[in-house]
């Protein structure tokens, strides 16, 4: 009942949709009986299918199909306006909704030689088709506003829970951090001169290392420094993959002082590597494109690897898709975008 059939409704919406209807039409028909007399009749018969559709049944079917386009422009292809701009099209619509409603019930009346109301007693087919629709369209705002709430809810919950985690790590990570310096400073001296490669690797290793220390005391870093840490990453596991990896960073010079949150990329990369290439022999290729449009600074992250088929599965898998995405959401209401790339391998595509 949770899987979505069809305009991101799901099984257990459609049929509480279905319902509401049925209660409406039965709600409405008892009204009417009762208004012409039937406690009094005791040989009317209170219900058959025939009048059933007659009395109240087809006028809330035909609700049901003009509710369902006035529906789906407000809550899908509207959606990401501004609430008042979708309430302020409700002046539109229900209007629409009355008269196409009313002529429409009279038309098939007529049609199937069904009873309906004629002269001054018309109004009341203005008035009901009226009022039940401030009376579903307000139940359906509701309703989205209640699911909307309980997906921030859940949201915070997972900040929380990331937010925790990074703590904890910061945490870890200061234990006596000039100690550690200490090491990769000691082991550097004690490399002899001639292994001047790996002297250096074990100084790369130790900026990767500076970078996160500064990276959990700090909320914004330059673009510059954030690109220079993910070459030095890149740089390492070069050295693991030797000709197997290869990389392609396109950043125009005037971006490199953009302000951005620091280890942001490098846990993108590090996934590519990991789960997309590492296990293919020929390796592959590692992209980084960063552009400016529209006032926004846009990232898009390739590589040419096995790619992802279940792709809003990963999340909650692993730590570093899952918090990049919860953090980017929460500092710049950004999603995290998963695409297949072309001719092969995953496309991370993001904005802020």
């Amino acid at each position: 009942m949770d899987k979505k059939l069809f305009w991101n409704l799901k099984g257990k919406e459609v049929l509480a949709l279905v319902l509401f209807y049925i209660f409406s039409a039965t709600l409405y028909y008892i009204t009417l009986w009762i208004n012409q007399g039937g406690l009094n009749e005791v040989d009317k018969t209170f219900f058959s299918i025939v009048r059933y559709f007659d009395m109240s049944g087809l006028q809330y079917s035909v609700f049901f199909l003009f509710t369902l386009p006035i529906w789906y422009l407000i809550f899908n292809l509207f959606q990401s306006k501004k609430l008042y701009l979708r309430l302020l099209l409700h002046i539109i619509t229900l209007p629409i909704f009355v008269y196409g409603t009313q002529r429409t019930y009279y038309w098939v009346s007529e049609l199937m030689g069904f009873y309906h109301l004629e002269g001054r007693a018309s109004i009341w087919d203005v008035y009901i088709p009226a009022l039940f629709y401030l009376l579903q369209f307000g139940i359906f705002h509701a309703y989205e506003y209640y699911k909307e709430n309980q997906r921030k809810l859940i949201l915070e919950g997972e900040l929380r829970q990331a937010a925790l985690k990074s703590e904890l790590a910061a945490i870890k990570a200061q234990l006596n951090p000039h100690f550690l310096y200490n090491v990769f400073n000691t082991i550097n001296a004690s490399v002899p001169p001639e292994n001047e490669k790996t002297r250096h690797m074990i100084g790369q290793l130790s900026d990767l290392f500076r970078y996160q220390l500064k990276a959990s005391k700090t909320d914004i870093v330059t673009l510059e420094e954030e690109l220079s840490f993910v070459k030095k990453y890149l740089d390492l596991e070069k050295e693991r993959f030797k000709e197997r990896l290869h990389i392609d960073i396109k950043v125009s010079n005037d971006l490199m002082t953009e302000k951005i949150p620091p280890m942001l990329l490098q846990p993108l990369v590090e996934n590519s590597i990991k789960h997309g290439l590492s296990s293919l022999i020929e390796g592959g290729t590692i992209s980084i494109y960063i552009f400016k449009e529209e006032g926004k600074l846009k990232f898009e992250l390739s590589d040419t690897g096995v790619g992802i088929k279940n792709k809003q599965g990963v999340f909650g898998k692993g730590v570093g898709l899952t918090n990049t995405k919860l953090r980017l959401q929460k500092m710049y209401q950004s999603q995290l975008e998963l695409l297949d790339n072309s001719p092969k391998g995953l496309l991370i595509r993001f904005a802020i």
